[in-house]
């Protein structure tokens, strides 16, 4: 097979690790990278699944390659640090069966809470690192990293970015190859990291980067284009795209293996060419190590580590053309806003009446962090909503958390919450935890977890029990409320807030866009009987505005019939009615 078709960068990925033969994959969903996992798990060739956290993919992929087969774990930048631990460890035990762990950064915050780079963790953890910059090239260099990982003995990071798992490219179909399972040997030395192996196996990893980097000087994916030599870059990834597109004639060294340099090859290019740029989005990864080599480059001083880069930005910098051709007419601010029909707003709805102010976690509910809903004070990380709390107490007692809750989402609760929850019965908090159970991963684009009953692949199964497993693990106070039912959750919020004991309160709601929680049913306004005094807009659903009277309209296109609204009208003025 030698088709063509045009892929998203993420589609092209998982077209790779279908070439070069995965057997095992296993992720946790993250805005950029979680295309990956829902195209791999449409062939049938590969076993793929959702893991709790990232943590448990990556041990899973270990688990794959110790067992001889080629293996994947899949995440975005955030959800490596969750999977530092076997990383960092992974990179000494080394592999039997072929294993790459994509990483997809966020510059510019899409959909993150930080910028931080992965090139800087590949390094730490002594990890080759490789770096694509179209389609096609995602495609070829998972498979490439496979023959890294084999032939070199250590897992491969393949970074992507935003950009690159968004975008679209031609990409050149190839067959799947059936890579024969290695066969399993037990090695204590190499796979039990106990001290005495793990200082022999230190001195493996040094011996394969020295040996990496010899040889990344005449690998394919590093390649040198000698044009005009009174210019040049060393770039990699998507800067590359616009390197091509601005100085189309400059002379570039681009680097498809970030991880370990080639420094001969760079030595080079260097010395070939009159002045040359670093152009790399973020930290100075490259142009740091290569000035501590004694080179002349430029980069830093002159192009920023915050945000995605642009052509628009090289020509700023380098060709400082009229200013005019870079001012854009700014577009009016769309602030994101939760869905109508949004169980999530239910809930701040209660918290934002009742003054309580919540430590916030990872997903579509960090939105009540804004107005008009406002109750969300904090968010740091997957599962930080319940240990901030903790701390609170900790810091201040029970009578300053006595107007405080701890929220996150069922899919979040399920990848970090859970130790944290553990902590506060280990530690005897009183605090209050609202666990906003919606049956999905929300904001990643619906996918299935643990709770949910369904497979990656769709495939019926076990599904836990929350609240029973709250109980398990010894809170006290479990209690199951539906979340649209403001009287009823205000009421147990109220008492939950004032006890003496730990309660976990599990919001019970479909996400509004799930495909089984359609409604049938829609809001109308009769404006005969509204007063026109705002109680109905204070929940900030977008389906709700004013006439120009200043008496409600409702948006039937946008209005899925939850009734939030209704519970906030004294005067009768919204109905449910029939579609």
């Amino acid at each position: 097979m030698n088709d063509k078709t045009i892929m998203l960068g993420n589609e092209a990925i998982a077209r790779g690790a279908y070439e070069a033969g995965v057997k095992v994959s296993s992720a946790y969903p993250g805005t950029p990278s979680t295309e990956i996992s829902e195209i791999l798990s449409k062939y049938t060739d590969v076993y793929t699944e959702w893991a709790p956290n990232e943590k448990v993919a990556v041990e899973v992929a270990i688990g794959a390659s110790i067992a001889g087969v080629r293996s994947l774990a899949c995440m975005k930048h955030v959800g490596l640090n969750v999977a530092s631990d076997p990383l960092y460890t992974f990179a000494y035990t080394g592999v039997n069966g072929g294993s790459v762990i994509v990483v997809a950064d966020d510059p510019g915050l899409a959909s993150s809470q930080n910028e931080q780079d992965t090139r800087i963790i590949a390094r730490s953890a002594h990890v080759p690192l490789l770096e694509p910059s179209d389609s096609n090239e995602a495609k070829e260099f998972v498979k490439i990293a496979y023959e890294i990982s084999e032939k070199y003995d250590t897992p491969v990071i393949l970074r992507t970015t935003t950009k690159l798992s968004h975008s679209q490219g031609v990409v050149e179909l190839c067959d799947r190859v059936e890579v024969q399972d290695k066969t399993y040997e037990r090695n204590v030395g190499k796979y039990v990291m106990m001290p005495a192996s793990a200082i022999n196996r230190h001195k493996v990893v040094e011996a394969r980067e020295n040996m990496l980097q010899e040889d990344a000087c005449t690998l394919s994916i590093n390649k040198k284009e000698i044009n005009d030599k009174k210019i040049g870059f060393i770039t990699s990834g998507i800067p590359y795209q616009y390197v091509k597109e601005v100085f189309p004639n400059a002379s570039v060294l681009k680097l498809g293996l970030i991880n370990p340099l080639p420094k001969k090859l760079i030595e080079e290019f260097v010395s070939e060419v009159e002045t040359v740029y670093v152009f790399e989005e973020l930290e100075p990864v490259i142009e740091e190590q290569i000035k501590s080599w004694g080179l002349k480059v430029k980069g830093k001083d002159l192009f920023t580590k915050q945000g995605e880069y642009s052509a628009n930005l090289l020509r700023k910098v380098l060709l400082n053309e009229n200013k005019q051709v870079f001012e854009k007419k700014e577009l009016p601010n769309r602030p994101p806003i939760l869905c109508p029909g949004c169980p999530h707003r239910s809930v701040f709805s209660v918290l934002n009446k009742l003054k309580i102010h919540a430590a916030g976690d990872i997903g579509c509910y960090t939105l009540g962090a804004v107005a008009p809903l406002g109750v969300i004070d904090t968010t740091i990380c997957m599962g930080a909503s319940i240990s901030t709390l903790h701390g609170l107490e900790k810091a201040r007692g029970k009578e300053f958390i006595k107007n405080w809750v701890a929220v996150i989402g069922d899919s979040t609760f399920l990848h970090t919450g859970v130790n944290s929850l553990i902590n506060m019965v280990y530690n005897k908090a009183t605090g209050t935890v609202i666990i906003l159970d919606n049956r999905t991963t929300g904001m990643t684009g619906h996918q299935e977890h643990a709770a949910t009953g369904k497979t990656l692949k769709g495939d019926d199964t076990n599904a836990i029990d929350l609240a029973n497993l709250c109980k398990a693990v010894g809170v006290p106070n479990v209690i199951e409320v539906n979340a649209f039912d403001c009287a009823t959750l205000e009421k147990v919020v109220k008492t939950s807030v004032n006890g003496d004991v730990m309660t976990v309160i599990i919001a019970k709601a479909p996400c509004a866009l799930l495909k089984s929680a359609k409604s049938t049913a829609k809001c109308v306004a009769n404006v005969e009987k509204c007063k026109k005094c705002g109680m109905c807009l204070k929940i900030g659903c977008p389906a709700l505005t004013k006439n120009p009277d200043g008496t409600i309209k409702i948006d039937e296109t946008m209005c899925n019939g939850c009734g939030l609204c209704m519970q906030y009208c004294k005067f009768g003025a919204i109905e449910k009615v029939e579609r």
